[in-house]
């Protein structure tokens, strides 16, 4: 063979693999959004996340968004909801969080805001109802990315949610859908058309106010958020860098509390409520006009656990009647009826629970093998002791995570975002490797 040929050959063969392998432009700039909750600096043993623990998560994220700054209700104003943390004159949390920039300089770090941090959530939409209420808002919040060097601001605004609604069977389901043109559900906002207008408005202001220091400005759809109430998307997309939407929780022991069943399906089950899914809540959005790049999955790092009782049945198979007393909690965040990555995989058969009973015994897996539900796991518990000690948990895993990862590729998505990295395993105590939810992910983007 001719040098010429040779070399028209590999010229050739290196544009085809160049076109054949390269990420495209949707892959290549695909947002992994690390949500960071300030809360896990005060939690005790092994449930405590400091800067360090989080370290080895950061070259995998795009942006980390540190929660959460809340109002004041008195002055409208933005403000640490923990000052003696974050704040140069406390623990200086806000400044050690932006120094990070210096060791991963490709890492967009925002200050999130409400996200369910402030206990109080009235202040959210009283704010939004004064021009003035505003105007101190906006310029507090500039005033707190600027001094302590954040690239923007995440809105993870407080709206009142949805009521939750009761699993149907086929039959029930269609009186209720006689029914309901009659009853309508309860409104849980009267302003609700005043506080999207508002809404509109404020993103409108803040980005106005940033674009001459070119911080970015993303909003965070809370779970079980209407969106189709409190946000105009034609109207305020194009003042916003991303939208995080926090499709999970559908169904936790406190909103359900009588009704176990997957709380973060990526499509809809049968007989459920059928806006309860990822798919769904991607598609309203990409409905009313939002571009594709701009939406991004939201996931869970934790699970959801109700107990069971003598008439949860013996499948295990959800949706399941549960008691509605009580739910259990992990050993290490200590938050009923909530397990981190770790606590649920904890759970699961192992060495160290082989041989323990009752409440310490282990609880059997189920795969999901259409990759369009989760995984769960449950323990019946005991008979003799009216099924004392039966539980039933709904939990994200890193198969579960990829799924939804491959799921925002095909679909052209802006990315995903993990809520939040301190409920993953970033002590590495499931499989060895660190983070494993986030990790799997990322490489399924």
């Amino acid at each position: 063979m001719s040098s010429g040929l040779a070399i028209k050959l590999a010229t050739l063969f290196g544009l085809w693999a160049a076109f054949t392998f390269a990420p495209s432009a949707a892959q290549a700039t695909a947002k992994v959004i690390c949500y960071y909750d300030s809360k896990s600096f005060v939690r005790e043993g092994l449930g405590k996340t400091i800067l360090t623990d989080i370290e080895p998560a950061l070259p995998f994220c795009t942006h980390l968004i540190y929660g959460y700054a809340g109002v004041n209700g008195a002055t409208n104003k933005l403000q640490s909801v923990n000052s003696n943390v974050d704040l140069d004159q406390g623990k200086g949390h806000f400044r050690a969080i932006t120094a990070l920039k210096r060791k991963y300089p490709g890492l967009k770090i925002l200050l999130g805001v409400g996200g369910g941090g402030d206990a109080e959530s009235e202040q959210y939409l009283t704010l939004l109802e004064s021009s003035m209420g505003r105007i101190s808002f906006i310029n507090s919040a500039y005033e707190l990315v600027k001094s302590y060097d954040f690239d923007g601001l995440d809105l993870s605004w407080q709206f009142p949610t949805v009521k939750p609604k009761k699993i149907r069977g086929t039959v029930s389901s269609f009186f209720h859908k006689l029914k309901k043109p009659f009853t309508s559900d309860t409104v849980i906002d009267e302003k609700w058309e005043e506080h999207r207008e508002e809404f509109t408005a404020l993103v409108r202001e803040l980005k106005n106010s940033f674009r001459h220091d070119n911080y970015q400005l993303s909003v965070t759809v809370m779970p079980n958020v209407n969106s189709s109430v409190y946000f105009d998307i034609p109207a305020i997309i194009n003042n916003l860098d991303f939208v995080v939407l926090g499709a999970y929780d559908f169904q936790t022991p406190d909103r359900n509390p009588k009704e176990a069943d997957f709380t973060a399906p990526l499509y809809e089950l049968p007989e459920r409520n059928p806006e309860s899914n990822v798919n769904y809540q991607v598609q309203w959005w990409l409905s009313q006009r939002a571009p594709a790049t701009k939406v991004i999955v939201g996931i869970p790092t934790y699970g959801r656990c109700w107990k069971l009782g003598e008439d949860s049945g013996i499948t295990g198979v959800p949706p399941l009647r549960t008691p509605k007393e009580g739910h259990p909690e992990g050993l290490q965040i200590k938050v009923p009826g909530l397990v981190s990555y770790p606590e649920a995989c904890a759970k699961l058969p192992n060495p160290s629970n082989a041989h323990l009973k009752d409440d310490q015994a282990p609880l059997r897996k189920v795969l999901d093998p259409t990759k369009r539900f989760g995984t769960y796991a449950f323990r019946l518990g005991n008979p003799d002791k009216d099924y004392e000690f039966g539980q039933w948990c709904s939990f994200e895993d890193p198969d579960t995570a990829g799924n939804k990862a491959a799921y925002v590729r095909a679909k052209g998505l802006g990315g995903i975002g993990l809520f939040d990295i301190t409920l993953d395993d970033f002590r590495g105590s499931c499989s060895g490797d660190k983070f494993p939810i986030l990790r799997a992910a990322k490489y399924r983007l």
